[in-house]
C-alpha cells in the first residue's frame, strides 16, 4: 500500500483560515475532506492503478494546515520562456502564479468590457462565487477518487475562466502555475458559455529539485451550446515531481471542443481525463503528445462517454520512451443506450527508443447502441533501421536521421495543433530529449 496521508478537520480549518476562505468554500473544503478521510490510498490490486506502483512516493508534511507553498525559503522565477505567446501574436490576458501568489494578472479591456472572468481560483471563490458554485465539483466531484477529494480539499490555488453567452474572446488566454514547492493543489475551472467562443492554454510547470514533490490537481471544463473551444494544456513539471490529475470536459448541443494535451515532465504521472458528449451534434477531440526519459512514469486513463445521438469524439495519443522510462495509456469509448449514430475514434501509437523502455497500450470500447460506428487501434514499435540506413546513406549523421524519424513520427498529432507556437515548443521537446 502507498504510505498514508493523515489530515484532520482542524487541519482543513486551519487552511481555510490562512487562505481566507468564504464561508462556502470552507465547508466545500470540510465535504472533500470527509471523503479523503474514508477513502483509501489507490494500490496496485486497483484495476485503475495496477500498472503504476505509488509506494515510492515520500509525502511532505500536509498537518496543521501547513501547505510548503508558503515557506520562508524563496521562490524560484517563473523562467522567461514560459511566459511567451503559444498561440497568437499577443495574449487576450495571462494569469501567473508562482508557489500559490499570484504574481501577474491582466486582462484585455475589450474582453473585460464583454464580462470575460479571468482570475485566480481564491479569489473566485470569494468575488464570484455565485458563478463559481454553479459548476465547481460538478464534472469532478471529491467522490472521484482519493486525489480528486484531496485536491478539493487542500487547493491552494488555480484558474477560473469564464466566457459569457455569446462573446467571441478573439484573443487567446494563458496562464502559468509555477509548482516547485513540496506540496502543492490545484484547481482549474474552464466555461464557455453557448454561442461563445474561447481559445485558452494552461501550462503547469517547475523546475526539477533533488526532493520529492508532489502536485495534485482537479480540470473542469464547460462547452455550451453551439460553443467553440479550444484548450490547450501543456504539463512540465520537473522530474522530481509525483503528478496526479482528474480532468473532465463536458460538451452541450452542437459545442466543440478541441482538447490538446501535452506530457513534457514529472517523475510519475497518473492522469483520468475524460469528455462527456451530453447533447445532440456535440463534438469533442483530444489530441496527446509525451515523451518520457530516464525513470519517467506517465500514466493516462482516458474516457470518451457519448450520452447522446450523433456526437463525435476522435482521440488521438502519440508517445516516445527512452532510457528507462514507460507509459501507460488506457482508453475507453463508451455509447450509452439510445446514443445512435456515434462516431467515435481513438488511436494510442508508441515508439520505444531503447531496449529499457516499456509502453502499455490498452483500447477499449463498451457500446450499448446498435446503429454506431466506433474504432481503436493501438501500436508499439521501434525505428525501422532500414529508414535509419536510407538518411545515412544520404550524408545524414545517425543522431540526426534518429531525430528526423522521431519528428516525423509525431506529424500526425502535430497536424492536428493549429498553433506555430505550441508547435515549436514541442518541437525542442523532441529535440532536446533526442539529445
Amino acid at each position: 500500500m502507498a504510505a498514508a496521508v493523515t489530515l484532520t478537520k482542524a487541519d482543513i480549518q486551519k487552511l481555510s483560515v490562512r487562505l481566507r476562505d468564504s464561508d462556502w468554500h470552507a465547508a466545500e473544503r470540510l465535504r472533500a475532506w470527509r471523503v479523503f478521510h474514508n477513502s483509501p490510498m489507490p494500490a496496485i490490486t486497483d484495476d485503475a492503478w495496477r500498472r503504476t506502483d505509488i509506494r515510492g512516493l515520500r509525502w511532505p508534511d500536509l498537518k496543521g494546515g501547513r501547505l510548503l507553498n508558503s515557506a520562508k525559503n524563496g521562490h524560484s522565477a517563473v523562467p522567461a520562456r514560459l511566459l511567451r505567446q503559444l498561440v497568437g501574436g499577443e495574449h487576450g490576458g495571462q494569469l501567473v502564479i508562482n508557489r500559490g501568489k499570484v504574481v501577474e494578472r491582466n486582462l484585455a479591456a475589450s474582453l473585460r468590457r464583454t464580462g470575460v472572468i479571468f482570475t485566480d481560483f481564491l479569489t473566485a471563490t470569494r468575488q464570484h462565487s455565485d458563478l463559481l458554485r454553479k459548476y465547481l465539483g460538478k464534472s469532478v466531484p471529491a467522490s472521484q477518487g482519493k486525489f480528486a477529494a484531496m485536491a478539493a480539499c487542500l487547493a491552494d490555488q488555480g484558474v477560473f475562466v469564464y466566457v459569457p453567452r455569446g462573446v467571441k474572446a478573439e484573443l487567446p488566454l494563458h496562464s502559468v502555475i509555477w509548482a516547485d514547492a513540496p506540496a502543492q493543489f490545484s484547481r482549474l475551472v474552464v466555461v464557455a458559455e453557448a454561442d461563445s467562443a474561447l481559445t485558452f492554454v494552461h501550462e503547469l510547470a517547475s523546475q526539477t529539485q533533488r526532493q520529492h514533490a508532489v502536485h495534485v490537481g482537479t480540470v473542469e471544463v464547460y462547452a455550451g451550446r453551439n460553443a467553440n473551444l479550444q484548450f490547450i494544456e501543456v504539463q512540465s513539471l520537473g522530474q522530481n515531481v509525483w503528478h496526479f490529475a482528474h480532468e473532465r470536459a463536458r460538451v452541450q448541443r452542437n459545442g466543440k471542443l478541441d482538447w490538446i494535451f501535452s506530457a513534457i515532465g514529472s517523475r510519475l504521472t497518473k492522469n483520468f481525463s475524460e469528455i462527456d458528449l451530453v447533447e445532440k451534434g456535440a463534438w469533442g477531440r483530444m489530441s496527446g503528445f509525451y515523451f518520457a526519459e530516464g525513470d519517467q512514469h506517465l500514466d493516462h486513463d482516458t474516457q470518451q462517454n457519448h450520452h447522446a445521438e450523433h456526437t463525435t469524439s476522435d482521440l488521438l495519443f502519440k508517445g516516445a520512451l527512452r532510457d528507462r522510462s514507460r507509459s501507460v495509456w488506457q482508453g475507453m469509448i463508451y455509447v450509452a443506450p439510445g446514443a445512435q449514430k456515434t462516431d467515435g475514434y481513438q488511436a494510442n501509437r508508441n515508439l520505444v527508443l531503447s531496449k529499457q523502455a516499456r509502453a502499455d497500450s490498452i483500447p477499449g470500447l463498451e457500446i450499448l447502441a446498435d446503429d454506431v460506428r466506433c474504432t481503436h487501434g493501438a501500436t508499439i514499435g521501434q525505428l525501422e533501421l532500414e529508414h535509419i540506413f536510407y538518411l545515412m546513406s544520404r550524408g545524414m549523421p545517425e543522431a540526426e536521421a534518429r531525430r528526423v524519424l522521431v519528428d516525423g513520427f509525431f506529424d500526425p498529432v502535430m497536424e492536428r495543433i493549429p498553433f506555430e507556437g505550441v508547435r515549436e515548443r514541442l518541437k525542442r521537446v523532441i529535440a532536446q530529449k533526442m539529445g
